[in-house]
């Protein structure tokens, strides 16, 4: 890389070339091992040398010099930063306008595109075509459909990731000095111009700001532990530097001769062919058969020729590049697009385990009970429709790939027309007895279940109970296959049961995969570890829970297995549980106390999980398992709640269940500020707009910018859905709800004048110093706003005055009606008097009963903030205010249990009104709350039933609430793991420090006190 001091005159230099500030990763020739720190990492173009050399820095802070003509060592992941955009463009998902850096547009709906992010975060339909146009005047490449496609994770300086500054870093002691760490909380516009060049970060001494992050080349920051960025189709990303407008790993580009077949649905490929040569029936013959390219005409159109003689036009959406090798047994199938082989025919399978698997994708799949017929020679029984054979191989049979298998015989005559040596040919493939490879046999037995056989192996010298064959030992494959007398006898003969494959799989794992809930258990008198994780940190319970094993989870639990292990994704078994819709594993994993606080390399708990997949019915069982009701406002990195996970992607079921049931906090901001209205309101997702309306959020909350959801609603309206608001003539639809349930346009407009009718300012400014009016440049709807905005006021002023009229003084002294009531009778419990006039008083003016004695009411016992304000029974004693109370089980002055809660108002003789629209027999008022425990009866009027989860969402309980969350910060914060500081820590060392268990399992020494880690001990 050039020194500093040279900087300057390449930096004047490269304006001229493309890509200077592009975000780049590993490309198709990249020979430089983890200089990026690992495939998916991603770098920065700093400059360019020459047009033949290219300078990048990478997150890690390594700078080197990179080829970008003849061999290509980089792709292009996104080019914004670099200030390319193609004018009169938008991205019809996130709305992007114009489009900066990589457009993507679709081959088959007519005017839709797409910008980078949203085509890599699969949006719209995942089996359509795109075409890729790098800049505005470069041709467009055919990509192929993103379902086949392989994905990247992408890691790097993005948010979560901690960093210290980097090369280009110029801004003095911003940071707190050098070395000192931050972490990137958003990535973000340098300027206008130059989109997603910068992080904002925050440093651990507070100060905050933002940084370059590849505008004009520039690095401020260097990563010290990356984070995920999300996934990207590797083989989409053009090549920089490539002087061809195609994509090596891009099958959409063709030249003469190419292998090419028709892969796509029928009703596709006809939509796909107007404009294209169209579609007779007579191209029938060219589904499923691969043709050759035989030319090109000036409209990009694709001629091909097949075995019938035909020649057909194509667009080139339709068809797929077929590899130039697909094997030498399978090559004279795809050129000629008929299968070489026969019903009948001896054909011997590929002996290579790696290669059969990658074959084996799309041609029935691999499993791993066939292991045993690598190499060996089978019998096609049958040829299906696609070339696909199914073999008969000893006493099975299995769908294989043709490229898969070789032909040894095409028939009788190629055996020399005898048939005593076929016989003999096929007793030798076939015969059972023990080869001259006892390893391979003790194997091949054991996943058969031939105990008898395995026993008969063993007593063998040379035999090796942990031998593997084909990778595996001949216990996992027992384990796999459920034969528990074979595994009985490895026990025996002191099998090693925590061997391990080439992914790390042991035994358990295998018993997991193969759901045998009896081997696992066998296992387990045995001594095996079931928490061993594999490669991926897998444990057995992980595969149980994704295969959906119930009887493998179920017995795991039973037998002690942690239930709340991560694997390299972070993931817990809960999190798999709700991806995979398992309520009854899900409901099992909470019995035995799986923790729902855990959260996953993305920041997700399993609430936030369930809310992102749109869970509903894993959102209920949560929601009635939470061991701290506050868990259902938990917060992301980028401050996130699951409410504002359930709006942002419109799942309107779940966002109830957190509502009503879950009684989440409507008003939370996330780092950008934004309520779960505003990201509702700003995706039109009009049934959550109304669900947060009706249920108290406020509409006035601004986000970092001063925009209310008002503002948000306005700046997305179009005229056109303007046309909806002319006939509405009585503002009370407004108040009602938001347009119709029908399939007609979602409209910014009507949710606009709904906020207003339900009480949004109108005159509130921004940062901008605009209004919301000031953004509605149609005066009709400016009209509208107004009156759906007047009607709302003058209704609120209504009802206040009625609410004045009618509003009773329950708290004034019924004695002297100068003072507050601060005095509780016993023994009947209620409050009449002040403390002065209390004395006078022989009987209780509510209820007439004897009074016995007098205790004034003093300040809440537990927070001294506020007021005593619920009387406890049978205690009878006021010694907390609401908030404090609805966390207590025992009273705090005498240490009694507490069977219900009588609120002030009830004990002055206020009548709590009961409710019951919520579904639940005795709902009470959340104006006048009265609890009872366990279901005790209660003399006292008005006061239900509830269980010890109380809702933890009362009246005036909010700062206590957040005393309570600020004390489990503060907890959270002796209890992180050094390394990352973001998991708790739950792995300790033999010299006594410790981390979290996915930044444990990466060491190989202690990062307090430097010593080798020797052992790594999980806290359970």
């Amino acid at each position: 890389m050039p020194n500093r001091t040279g900087s300057g005159a390449n930096r004047t230099g490269r304006h001229i070339m493309e890509g200077v500030g592009a975000k780049v990763v590993r490309g198709p020739d990249w020979k430089w091992g983890k200089q990026d720190g690992g495939e998916g990492h991603v770098g920065t173009v700093r400059s360019f040398e020459s047009p033949e050399e290219v300078v990048v820095v990478w997150a890690n802070g390594t700078a080197a010099n990179y080829r970008c003509a003849g061999f290509y060592d980089l792709r292009i992941l996104d080019s914004a930063p670099t200030g390319i955009k193609h004018d009169g463009t938008m991205c019809d998902f996130c709305r992007m306008q114009p489009i900066y850096g990589i457009r993507w547009k679709c081959a088959e709906c007519p005017n839709y595109d797409l910008c980078s992010i949203c085509y890599h975060g699969d949006k719209h339909h995942l089996r359509h075509r795109f075409y890729r146009i790098t800049t505005p005047n470069s041709e467009r490449v055919a990509m192929e459909p993103r379902r086949k496609s392989k994905k990247i994770m992408s890691r790097g300086i993005f948010p979560g990731a901690r960093i210290v500054r980097g090369v280009d870093w110029e801004w003095e002691d911003q940071d707190g000095g050098n070395g000192r760490r931050g972490r990137v909380a958003d990535v973000q516009d340098w300027s206008a111009i130059s989109p997603r060049s910068a992080a904002y970060i925050i440093w651990d001494n507070g100060s905050k700001n933002l940084y370059r992050l590849g505008y004009e080349g520039m690095s401020d920051l260097k990563v010290v532990s990356d984070a995920k960025g999300g996934t990207f189709y590797r083989d989409h990303l053009p090549v920089l530097g490539e002087p061809t407008s195609g994509s090596r790993g891009a099958s959409g580009t063709f030249q003469i001769n190419d292998k090419v077949h028709v892969d796509l649905d029928l009703e596709i490929v006809q939509s796909l062919q107007h404009g294209h040569g169209g579609w007779t029936d007579g191209m029938f013959e060219t589904l499923g058969v691969t043709g050759t390219v035989v030319g090109i005409d000036e409209d990009h159109d694709v001629v091909v020729a097949y075995p019938s003689g035909n020649r057909w036009t194509f667009n080139p959406a339709v068809l797929t590049k077929v590899p130039d090798s697909t094997g030498a047994e399978g090559g004279a199938e795809a050129v000629s697009g008929v299968s070489q082989f026969q019903v009948g025919d001896y054909v011997q399978i590929c002996s290579d385990l790696e290669r059969i698997k990658s074959l084996q994708r799309g041609h029935g799949e691999w499993a791993e009970a066939m292991l045993p017929t690598l190499g060996k020679i089978g019998r096609v029984l049958q040829i299906y429709h696609d070339n696909d054979l199914k073999v008969e191989v000893g006493s099975t049979s299995w769908t294989y790939n043709p490229a898969a298998v070789t032909k040894v015989a095409s028939d009788t005559a190629a055996l020399g027309n005898s048939s005593e040596r076929l016989s003999a040919l096929l007793k030798k493939l076939f015969e059972t007895h023990i080869s001259g490879d006892i390893n391979e046999e003790l194997v091949k037995a054991a996943a058969n279940g031939d105990s008898a056989k395995c026993e008969e192996i063993l007593q063998h010298s040379e035999a090796d109970v942990n031998v593997q064959f084909a990778g595996h030992t001949a216990l996992q494959a027992a384990s796999q296959n459920g034969h528990t007398d074979v595994v009985n006898v490895f026990i025996k003969h002191g099998v090693d049961m925590e061997v391990e494959d080439k992914d790390g799989d042991r035994a358990i794992h295998h018993a997991a995969f193969g759901d045998e809930p009896s081997i696992i258990e066998l296992l387990q008198c045995g001594g095996v570890d079931l928490n061993a994780r594999n490669k991926r940190r897998q444990t057995a319970l992980h595969i149980g829970v994704n295969k959906g094993h119930f009887g493998v989870v179920e017995i795991l639990l039973k037998l002690g297995c942690h239930p709340s292990l991560q694997d390299s994704e972070g993931d817990t078994p809960l999190h798999d549980a709700i991806s995979k819709k398992r309520d009854d594993i899900l409901s099992l994993l909470l019995d035995h106390n799986a923790d729902i606080c855990v959260t996953n390399n993305n920041g997700f708990n399993a609430l936030h999980h369930a809310a992102l997949r749109g869970n509903p019915s894993a959102m209920r069982i949560l929601l009635t398992r939470l061991p701290r009701p506050w868990i259902v406002d938990e917060q992301k990195d980028d401050g996130y709640t699951a409410l504002h996970l359930a709006a942002l992607n419109n799942h309107v079921e779940v966002a109830e269940l957190l509502v009503q049931q879950g009684h989440a906090d409507l008003d939370v901001q996330n780092m950008n500020q934004q309520t779960a209205l505003h990201l509702s309101v700003e995706r039109q997702h009009t049934q959550i707009v109304r669900l947060l309306v009706r249920s108290g959020a406020k509409l006035d909350v601004p986000d970092k910018d001063g925009d209310t959801p008002l503002h948000e609603a306005l700046r997305h309206h179009t005229l056109s859905q303007l046309r909806q608001l002319q006939d509405m003539q009585d503002v009370g639809k407004l108040l009602m709800g938001i347009g119709t349930q029908s399939g007609d346009k979602k409209s910014s407009a009507s949710i606009a004048c709904f906020l207003a009718a339900n009480g949004a300012d109108l005159n509130i400014k921004n940062k901008k110093s605009q209004s919301p009016l000031d953004l509605c440049p149609d005066p009709n709807l400016c009209r509208a706003l107004q009156k759906c905005h007047k009607q709302q006021n003058m209704e609120l002023t209504k009802d206040a005055k009625s609410e004045t009229e009618d509003r009773t003084p329950m708290d004034e002294c019924m004695v002297c009606s100068d003072m507050k009531r601060d005095t509780l009778f016993g023994p009947c419990g209620h409050i009449a008097t002040c403390s002065l006039c209390s004395p006078r008083v022989k009987k209780c003016l509510i209820c007439k009963e004897q009074v016995q004695s007098r205790s004034k009411i003093e300040e809440c016992l537990v927070c001294s903030d506020k007021t005593a304000a619920v009387l406890f029974q049978p205690c009878g004693h006021m010694c907390a205010c609401q908030g404090c109370a609805a966390l207590m089980k025992k009273c705090v002055q005498c240490r009694s249990n507490i069977e219900k809660w009588v609120p002030f108002m009830d004990c002055c003789g206020s009548k709590s009104e009961i409710l019951n629209n919520s579904g639940v027999s005795g709902a009470v008022s959340p104006a006048t709350p009265s609890f009872e425990v366990n279901n005790t009866p209660s003399p006292v009027n008005n006061v239900t039933s509830v269980n010890n989860n109380m809702p933890a969402k009362m009246n005036n309980t909010n700062v206590q609430l957040i005393k309570l969350e600020q004390q489990l910060h503060d907890i959270k914060e002796q209890t992180m793991c050094p390394v990352c500081l973001d998991r708790i820590k739950n792995m300790i060392f033999l010299c006594g420090h410790g981390t979290c268990q996915l930044c444990g399992d990466r060491m190989s020494e202690c990062p307090i006190c430097r010593k080798p880690v020797e052992k790594r001990v999980l806290l359970y």
